[in-house]
């Protein structure tokens, strides 16, 4: 990589880079308040021989050693290790979506959007250019039982007659109010400042305790504000069964080793990990850190694939990057993969299906269990989908290190920049993940909700000025989708540029229809540019964001899978329309907070792109899933000016017309039976000309 240029990733530690006055993103502004360049401005690999003296810490071995067992036991961590995809199989999170498509842009919509040069044109020509639609695969099947006919509202049964009617319509669709030019705004409805965010908005916390429902992994009467929180208990507890991670270091973590008379014995796979990774203090090329990673992987010695991993390091990195990457960073990263067993002592519980459950661990932990994926040593964690792991997402980064993509080299520049951070100064936070699974929904044709607050643009993003707000990650049911391989749209990006997301893998098994993952406190340590094939790392990111009393970051982001339509049609079926409204409520909803100490969603286009979801649809349900939890809305366009205006005229309009959520269900209801029930393919009359044509006749 070249040593010039704003990208440059290899200048010495002490010096400050040049700021640069651009946005992280393409077409969105930095938020002043959010947006804060790192003192090491753009550096990834920065230099500071004076502090090369690495220190391995020893982790107990003496605990580890020679366990006693069995050869049937040894066989079963083998045979488990064994069963990784023999033809290249997809992993979990691949077989139910593809990373490679956008998931939030339509980009069809788009093109069609450029062709509109007079919105007032004939109206219904401008109707059918507005149609594009529809979001993932469902456990549950939601009956319309007790919705009669007579409770819906009718559609017009002249609609060759309307013409005058639609001319009035067309006016709602075109200008916010008569006579306003929109055509210049970045954004509509309520002001940004004028909406709920943390910590201004939220009560106090209760005093942080574990409870059965909740697990706390550090000493939480003493956290001290910019102190690194203490691990809790003093010394490791192992639990190798069904509802823990399996450690790397437990003692049942075993291993086929050589014994001095030339056999094959059980023993050890953390001592073999601990030898195998000292013995990379003096690597000069990959080659040595992919036969690191083998020696404890040797069932997938013919079968992982280090070329993205060799590439980065010989040609991504100049030749003073990679000398510091290799003395300096590398070691720092093995130094802390070590610590495992003096830094996790207390077993990490599965966050299960069905079952409501909180993590709490500090920032030092989760960097140390990362440490452990980028050398691929959790056990149990590799093998295909019929073994005990494969409703979990993939942890083990070796799906990260294969391959010729681009894209890997800039995940990997993200990602470095991240240890390298958290090894130069250790993070002094705490995070929570939280699997919530709700059993009772809202009746959502009863419902007497209103619809809330909108603020709508078509510039920034959800990271960069939704701080404060309950932010949507667009996911995968096993979270994080992509980001460990090729996946690089909003929810991979999201997880690389605040890595401890990533974590949850370890431990959340896939969500079904009625659950979400809540995680508050991770910290954005990186900046970016572009999306999916643009993405570029752009620079080391200081997250300034203000802290709670429990040491997190007031920053929320809640994790909810979108619906994968493959026709376009079935999306607006009742039980497909109330699976989607579900979903979003279990991610708005927390129980017995009030609306007033409720902050604000910032969301987008949800489950739309490569998940067939129609944007227009998906605004309105989460509208309606944010108006009966009591939260306003912020929303996020990326740059779609038509959607912006749409919707939020459509947002005005059952306004004005003093629509309730139950009334507002209704007629998608009813969209769906007079306009859809009998189409194959897409319906004539589009949903939000349907909307108007019945509320104004």
């Amino acid at each position: 990589m070249s040593s010039e240029g704003k990208t440059n990733v290899c200048e010495e530690s002490g010096k400050h880079s040049e700021t640069l006055n651009k946005d992280c993103n393409l077409n969105h502004p930095a938020d002043d308040n959010v947006q804060n360049s790192s003192p090491n401005g753009n550096n990834l690999i920065s230099f500071e021989e004076d502090n090369f003296d690495t220190k391995m810490t020893d982790p107990q071995t003496d605990d580890l050693t020679s366990p006693v067992c069995t050869n049937k036991q040894v066989e079963e961590n083998v045979v488990e290790d064994q069963e990784l995809f023999a033809d290249k199989q997809s992993s979990p999170e691949e077989r139910e979506s593809d990373p490679e498509i956008h998931m939030d842009v339509d980009d069809d919509l788009m093109a069609e959007i450029k062709d509109i040069s007079n919105p007032v044109k004939n109206f219904d020509s401008v109707l059918e250019e507005m149609d594009q639609g529809g979001c993932r695969e469902s456990h549950a099947h939601i009956s319309d039982e007790g919705l009669r006919d007579s409770d819906l509202p009718q559609s017009n049964e002249q609609k060759n007659k309307a013409t005058n009617r639609l001319a009035k319509v067309a006016s709602h669709i075109t200008a916010a109010d008569r006579g306003e030019d929109i055509s210049k705004e970045s954004w509509l409805g309520t002001p940004l400042e004028k909406l709920n965010r943390k910590p201004v908005c939220c009560m106090q916390e209760p005093s942080l305790r574990p409870s059965p429902d909740h697990t706390v992994t550090v000493k939480f009467d003493r956290l001290k504000e910019n102190t690194v929180p203490i691990p809790h208990p003093d010394d490791f507890i192992d639990r190798w069964d069904s509802l823990h991670v399996k450690m790397p270091y437990s003692p049942m973590n075993l291993y086929p080793v050589d014994d001095r008379n030339g056999g094959r014995i059980s023993g050890s796979r953390w001592k073999v990990i601990k030898n195998s990774l000292e013995n990379l203090l003096g690597i000069r090329h990959p080659h040595e850190l992919k036969e690191a990673i083998l020696s404890y992987n040797v069932s997938y010695a013919r079968k992982w694939d280090f070329t993205a991993l060799h590439d980065f390091c010989m040609k991504t990195l100049d030749e003073d990057e990679r000398t510091h990457f290799f003395k300096s960073i590398l070691h720092e990263m093995i130094a802390l993969t070590l610590k495992l067993p003096n830094l996790c002592t207390q077993p990490i519980p599965l966050l299960r299906k069905g079952k409501n459950h909180s993590i709490t661990m500090s920032q030092e932990q989760i960097s140390c269990l990362l440490a452990n994926a980028f050398f691929c040593t959790f056990p149990r964690r590799n093998a295909k989908k019929s073994s005990e792991y494969s409703t979990y997402p993939e942890i083990n980064f070796n799906r990260l290190f294969e391959g010729k993509s681009p894209r890997k080299a800039e995940k990997l520049k993200t990602l470095i920049c991240y240890f390298r951070r958290v090894t130069e100064k250790k993070p002094t936070g705490l995070v929570t993940f939280t699997r919530q699974c709700l059993e009772r929904f809202p009746d959502w044709d009863k419902s007497t909700k209103k619809l809330r607050r909108l603020h709508i643009t078509c510039e920034g993003t959800i990271e960069g000025n939704g701080h404060g707000m309950l932010q949507v990650d667009f996911a995968n049911r096993f979270v994080g989708g992509g980001v460990t391989s090729l996946g690089l749209v909003q929810e991979e990006i999201r997880f690389i540029i605040n890595p401890e997301l990533i974590a949850s893998r370890l431990f959340t098994e896939e969500l079904d229809p009625n659950e979400c993952l809540i995680i508050t406190g991770a910290e954005q340590y990186s900046e970016y540019t572009g999306y999916s094939e643009t993405y570029k790392w752009d620079r080391s990111h200081e997250d300034q964001t203000a802290r709670d009393s429990w040491q997190r970051l007031t920053t929320e982001i809640v994790a909810i899978d979108a619906f994968h339509f493959r026709n376009h049609i079935d999306q607006f079926s009742p039980d497909k329309i109330r699976r989607e409204l579900n979903k979003a409520y279990c991610g708005f909803f927390r129980e017995g907070i009030q609306p007033e100490n409720l902050s604000a969603v910032a969301t987008g286009n949800w489950g739309c792109g490569a998940f067939g979801g129609y944007n227009r649809l998906k605004a309105l349900i989460q509208l309606l899933a944010a108006a009966e939890t009591g939260r306003d809305v912020v929303y996020f366009t990326f740059g779609d000016k038509e959607l912006m205006r749409e919707v939020y005229n459509m947002h005005k309009f059952l306004i004005e017309k003093n629509q309730t959520v139950g009334d507002i269900y209704k007629l998608l209801v009813s969209y769906y039976h007079k306009e859809c029930k009998n189409c194959s393919s897409r319906p004539e009359m589009k949903l939000y000309t349907y909307i108007y044509n019945y509320l104004k006749h």
